[in-house]
């Protein structure tokens, strides 16, 4: 059974928490967000700090107790510092390039592929052949990253595509005679 619901989140300097009825607000550099409680999970604020307990006994409520408690953790270290996901392109010729808030991608089809990135999301591509996409709710960078990655996944063989910047691709052995 895990215990990430006992540990409380501590709230930085430079981010404002208000918990209202049935939503949890947090404002920080990086924008707002907010998620709504479930009425399973009471959060009380005391000293800079968070802590979450169940309405009840059940599993249910110890389990979402723990959800409540991280996804409030990752909305505060978002709107604070934020969340960043690296992706490396590999294979001859293919190349990215931002502009704004689009990503235009040359990946080896036989027309550029252009992605436009939603609101809140950024997106730099230090070299041609990396991509980095930033953000402050972090289900959403990793959304991004995974729809950019699904324009071209690596493949087993060569190992060409988009990958993570930490994913490793097992290449398979052609066949043989």
């Amino acid at each position: 059974m895990s215990r990430v619901g006992k540990a409380p989140v501590a709230i930085p300097q430079g981010v404002e928490v208000a918990i209202k009825q049935d939503v949890i607000t947090a404002k920080g550099a990086l924008g707002a967000l907010s998620v709504s409680l479930n009425p399973l999970v009471k959060v009380e604020n005391a000293n800079g700090k968070l802590s979450f307990t169940a309405a009840d006994d059940s599993a249910e409520a110890s389990a979402m107790r723990g959800t409540m408690r991280q996804l409030v953790n990752n909305m505060v270290n978002g709107v604070s510092k934020g969340f960043e996901k690296k992706l490396t392109l590999v294979g001859v010729g293919y190349k990215a390039a931002a502009s704004g808030n689009k990503l235009n991608l040359s990946v080896g089809f036989s027309h550029p592929v252009d992605f436009v990135m939603p609101e809140g999301i950024t997106v730099a591509t230090p070299a041609p052949t990396e991509i980095v996409v930033k953000g402050a709710d972090r289900q959403r960078v990793g959304q991004v990253a995974a729809e950019i990655r699904a324009v071209r996944p690596p493949e087993p063989y060569k190992g060409k595509g988009i990958r993570y910047a930490d994913e490793k691709v097992v290449i398979k052995e052609t066949k043989k005679k």
